[in-house]
């Protein structure tokens, strides 16, 4: 396949979906990456498709009628995955030992946790997959959300629970975030979301760059409550600009590893 062959396959691609990995990219199209982030550089300037950290996203409004999909926890977790780790390591640093913390369930928050896991402190999670790796390998302390188990999106949640932890930090991630705030396909992350947002002093926002290019149905939470976004340096000055706007302190987790 020539090279305007395999541009037109990846742009055909996003029409049904917010993001293709360059790992996802190269199995698909059977080349090498480099390939694949040339023919993502074309998209770009071409104005098709928005470069982003770890693959390709769509242009606002060109997935889904402008509406992304709920993608299942184990397909997300495999996303972006460099940039995760990178955001929650300076995530990390925001917390002090002592500290009391509130991790919500997602791939990003994950890996927080992670390395989280050997702090004093004290951490409560609705995360399902989280809670089972700090049960076998943490040692801070852990309260873990009573209520039902939600296998997919893999949180825990009761419907009629009295908040039980108060923390210095929410940290949760979005799958979209836009001017309106936090977006959220799924109802019951909505829900979960704002309950757990009056249980902390500030909100702490951990997502890569590629969601400041979707949009879900639902509003979670508006920027008016969030007090930090952690993100990579992907972020486009204008979506950073639109951040500040709106009061949100933004710090960037570099690909070399730095911070500003």
């Amino acid at each position: 396949m020539n090279d305007s062959g395999r541009q037109r396959q990846i742009v055909e691609l996003l029409r049904d979906r917010p993001f293709a990995s360059v790992r996802e990219l190269q199995e698909r199209l059977g080349v090498s990456a480099a390939t694949v982030r040339r023919d993502i550089d074309k998209i770009d300037e071409a104005g098709e498709a928005r470069k982003v950290y770890g693959g390709i996203s769509a242009l606002d409004g060109a997935a889904q009628g402008g509406v992304a999909y709920a993608r299942p926890y184990d397909e997300n977790r495999d996303l972006a995955v460099e940039a995760k780790r990178q955001i929650a390591a300076l995530a990390a640093t925001m917390v002090r030992d002592g500290d009391a913390v509130i991790v919500h369930g997602g791939s990003t928050c994950f890996h927080l946790g992670v390395k989280l896991a050997d702090r004093n402190i004290r951490l409560y999670t609705n995360s399902m997959p989280l809670a089972a790796y700090l049960s076998d390998q943490g040692h801070c302390s852990l309260t873990v959300a009573g209520g039902d188990l939600y296998r997919e999106p893999g949180i825990i949640h009761s419907l009629s629970q009295a908040a039980p932890f108060y923390g210095s930090k929410f940290f949760l991630g979005a799958q979209g975030i836009g001017q309106e705030g936090l977006l959220e396909s799924h109802p019951l992350l909505v829900r979960s979301i704002a309950e757990l947002s009056l249980w902390a002093d500030q909100i702490v926002v951990l997502a890569d760059s590629r969601k400041l290019s979707i949009h879900a149905r639902n509003v979670a939470l508006p920027l008016s409550r969030i007090g930090t976004l952690v993100t990579d340096d992907g972020l486009s000055d204008a979506d950073a600009h639109m951040l500040e706007d709106a009061g949100v302190t933004v710090r960037i987790a570099t690909s070399a590893g730095g911070t500003h």
